[in-house]
């Protein structure tokens, strides 16, 4: 039998590609039993708003067992569920609720560290001829010092020296999440089996934490240091997309996931498109999305995250549309413009203030009309904004904690500054408690909750929001109705106009003889903007719009007002 080619396996029609994901962050979403955090049946008793809301499915980041040293990135049992989360009978009854309101579950699955809590890593340190010694990554200091210079993405060394067996252990992010090492069949043997057990119980897929680290060069070589000094520096070029990550993943493939009818996406900083294809093409049997952090990185200066610049639209369309363009037949895009590592896409993007309404819609407009599958991340649908906490001590990140200790305290720079870019940049901005309703800490909790509420939720909450129907959940409800509507929002070609407009975000999509016009004015002005769905299509109708249809002021479409985004559908001209 003929294998089908690739233009016609890279166009199937599948689940995931038209679904809609909604991302729960369990600590801050909502708490049940009134400790202050989070929880599961939290979770099950949210599960009608969620499905008012139309998402298709569920994506959990961690809920399993943790000493959360990095809130629940670091597992210390992958087949256990937090305490402060519930039990294994409340996920249960979570999964069968989720499922029997029509929506699917996906989780997290990390496995390019585990906690230093971890039964694994109990065993590793005990000795070096111990059976777990080679499930991490383990090597003698060099002159007294760590065996290379890495640093840590939170800040010091990527070496945690240990004198029970005077060696350093690797860990990428805090020394309380050492790495794995993928190398050892033995280890690799004992995640497949995991997922398969979770896979067993019914969930519907992963998505993968850093996945791209998995694989190091094995001589782990120095790094080029950081220009500002300190010693350390980046080693992502040494395990970001690194030697043996397709072999890895092709049989992560193999061995589990070709299993199941279940979605794949891939957390990778520092992929490329050329990457993403390889990540996704259907031919090569890996995963089916990625994350790709290039638009994500936009707004940072030459030495990283904290060094503040403004976002330049142009540059946002270019990465947009050279993804858009780059896996279109060959892979699949994942469309996101926050999650629970980055900013509030409102407060970044758009405009918080006056036009807070407008920008998230025009924001949401953008993202959810292009091609791949899109993420909502909890609260975006509220139109929820960042947070300005007046002292660090409010603030729970250890990103955040351990950047403000190294740069105010030991590098004794102006505390004003770094405040301003965590203000901006930091990851607590999307870890405010979910805002309900304008009762006491937002109706999140009925205790003190495990970091401070936005003051803004007796604005901004879901109640508020549900009654309003010219409110932002209102214009997320349609957008996601229009895409079960239309094929040519999930399956349409993505075209970019007017590349260099430095305010205005137009493109095209298209699709069997129908296109789609997509103009978004990303500034607070009033700009001039030709009819040019006229010269476009033969007969057209503005399928949605942010700004009210029956608002007389502006009948023209010759001009867009701020933040204004609409989306046209016709028939082409011959």
């Amino acid at each position: 039998m003929q294998q089908p080619s690739l233009e016609t396996k890279a166009s199937q029609k599948t689940w995931w590609k038209e679904s809609v994901i909604y991302q729960i962050y369990p600590r801050s979403f909502n708490d049940s039993n009134g400790d202050g955090i989070g929880d599961l049946k939290g979770i099950t008793e949210k599960l009608g708003y969620l499905q008012n809301l139309g998402v298709d499915v569920l994506w959990l980041s961690p809920v399993y067992h943790s000493p959360n040293d990095d809130n629940g990135y670091d597992i210390s049992d992958y087949q256990a569920i937090m305490d402060e989360f519930g039990t294994m009978e409340d996920w249960e009854e979570l999964i069968h609720e989720t499922h029997k309101h029509g929506m699917k579950m996906i989780m997290d699955l990390v496995v390019n560290h585990s906690s230093d809590e971890h039964a694994w890593f109990a065993e590793s340190r005990k000795s070096k001829d111990n059976p777990y010694r080679d499930y991490y990554i383990w090597r003698p200091g060099k002159a007294g010092e760590e065996p290379n210079n890495w640093s840590s993405a939170f800040s010091g060394s990527a070496w945690q020296y240990d004198e029970t067996t005077d060696e350093y252990y690797l860990h990428i992010f805090s020394k309380k999440q050492p790495d794995l090492n993928w190398e050892n069949p033995k280890l690799r043997k004992e995640i497949y089996s995991m997922m398969t057990w979770w896979l067993d119980k019914g969930i519907d897929g992963f998505r993968m934490d850093v996945i791209n680290f998995i694989s190091k060069v094995p001589e782990l070589p120095n790094a080029p240091e950081n220009a500002a000094g300190g010693g350390f520096g980046w080693g992502g070029k040494y395990f970001m997309n690194g030697p043996r990550i397709h072999e890895f993943l092709h049989e992560m493939n193999k061995e589990v996931l070709s299993n199941y009818d279940i979605m794949t996406v891939g957390e990778m900083p520092g992929a490329t498109v050329e990457d993403a294809k390889l990540y996704t093409d259907y031919e090569r049997e890996e995963l089916n999305m990625v994350f790709t952090f290039e638009h994500m990185d936009l707004d940072s200066g030459p030495e990283g995250k904290w060094d503040l610049k403004p976002f330049n639209l142009v540059d946002l369309k270019r990465i947009l549309t050279k993804w858009q363009k780059g896996l279109h037949d060959r892979g699949w895009n994942s469309l996101y413009l926050n999650n629970h590592d980055q900013p509030r896409m409102v407060s970044r993007f758009g405009n918080d203030t006056t036009y807070r309404v407008e920008s998230a819609k025009m924001l949401a407009t953008v993202l959810h009309m292009l091609q791949g599958t899109p993420y909502i991340y909890q609260g975006e649908e509220l139109g929820m904004t960042n947070i300005r906490f007046d002292s660090i001590d409010d603030y729970r990140d250890i990103e955040i904690l351990n950047m403000y200790r190294e740069k105010v305290v030991e590098q004794k720079e102006d505390p004003k500054k770094v405040m301003q870019s965590i203000y901006v940049k930091g990851r607590d901005n999307a870890r405010t408690p979910m805002q309900w309703n304008d009762s006491e800490n937002a109706g999140f909790s009925t205790g003190k909750p495990w970091m401070n509420v936005n003051p803004n939720y007796k604005e901004i909450n879901a109640e508020q929001a549900v009654a309003d129907p010219d409110s932002v959940y209102h214009y997320y409800k349609q957008l996601i109705s229009l895409r079960k509507c239309h094929e040519i929002i999930v399956y349409g070609e993505y075209d970019l106009l007017f590349e260099d407009h430095p305010q205005i975000y137009a493109f095209t999509r298209s699709y069997g003889g129908e296109q789609l016009l997509i103009v978004a004015n990303f500034t607070d002005q009033e700009l001039p903007f030709a009819k040019l769905e006229e010269t476009m299509f033969e007969e057209y109708a503005l399928l949605i719009g942010n700004y009210d249809s029956r608002d007389e002021k502006n009948e023209s479409t010759t001009t867009l007002r701020p933040y204004e985004a609409r989306v046209y559908k016709g028939k082409t001209k011959n």
